[in-house]
């Protein structure tokens, strides 16, 4: 086990070069990079459906962990972490506080992708005191529309792609018209900028529970978000089609304490990926304020 003491220097951020650290969570090793300064309230990142470290986009990470300390990790049993991965949000977002602490952090901010969102949200209701801060990316609440078509629609990408030999995040983050085709391709290289000790991608078993997760969350009795009472900024592009954009508004007008950030036009799921320098700046800011 690597301890998690060490912060790494804040004068040159570049996750392709974060080392992957390691740190025991009752007998799991959870996988995990940081980076940017070591002083301040810890930003913890919670990854996408089927996402491990290598998935985040360089230019977000960077971007946040030029003024914030930016940490990533992999879910249990996903990529570099060790153990079985929970077929349920709520134990995911068990797991993610027993990361944090096990970091020995008692204060954190969230930033929660796609399925990360859902988890974030869990966090934030059941953890008030440890989260101040949230930001919610292309999700939404429990029971929101279209969420349960979500794992279809995955498998469906997956297996064109596996046909077509394209990434599936291609058709499924970014839209369909040229510059969104563009957008898409640039954010699949950048993703491989890391060419050494790259992580795991996630095992069948793994990427199976998740899906159940999804599921579940997607047909669940429609969250109460008025229980969520720390400052949330929202983010999405204006037409994604695995969490319909409309479930981006919901949040907004639902949860007490929120601030939309317009909706990326011409944008997907990847909304905050393909306009990344707008995206990294709106969370500073809002971490910041």
């Amino acid at each position: 086990m690597t301890t998690p003491r060490n912060p790494p220097s804040p004068s040159t951020p570049a996750y392709q070069n974060a080392p992957t650290r390691s740190v025991s969570v009752r007998g799991e090793d959870f996988a995990y990079r940081e980076l940017g300064p070591a002083e301040g309230v810890p930003l913890i990142l919670l990854i996408h459906l089927a996402g491990v470290l290598d998935n985040w986009d360089p230019r977000v990470v960077d971007g946040l962990a030029s003024s914030r300390r930016v940490i990533t990790f992999d879910n249990r049993g996903v990529g570099g972490s060790s153990g079985s991965t929970p077929a349920t949000v709520e134990a995911m977002a068990d797991d993610a506080v027993l990361f944090i602490r096990a970091l020995g952090f008692d204060q954190v901010d969230l930033l929660g992708l796609s399925m990360g969102g859902f988890i974030a949200q869990v966090i934030a209701e059941t953890e008030p005191r440890l989260v101040r801060k949230v930001i919610l990316a292309g999700t939404g609440p429990a029971g929101g529309p279209g969420i349960d078509k979500v794992p279809a629609l995955t498998i469906q990408a997956t297996l064109k792609g596996a046909l077509t030999r394209q990434d599936p995040k291609l058709s499924l983050f970014f839209t369909a018209t040229a510059s969104g085709r563009q957008a898409g391709r640039d954010f699949l290289e950048r993703l491989k900028e890391r060419t050494q000790n790259r992580d795991k991608d996630i095992s069948l078993p793994s990427f199976r529970a998740q899906l159940k997760a999804i599921k579940r969350w997607g047909r669940q009795a429609p969250s109460d978000l008025s229980k969520i009472h720390q400052p949330v900024l929202v983010a999405n592009g204006e037409n994604d089609r695995m969490v319909p954009s409309q479930n981006t508004l919901d949040l907004a007008a639902r949860l007490p304490r929120s601030e939309l950030v317009p909706l990326y036009p011409d944008a997907g799921h990847g909304g905050i990926f393909q306009y990344h320098d707008e995206f990294v700046a709106s969370a500073l800011d809002f971490l910041a304020s």
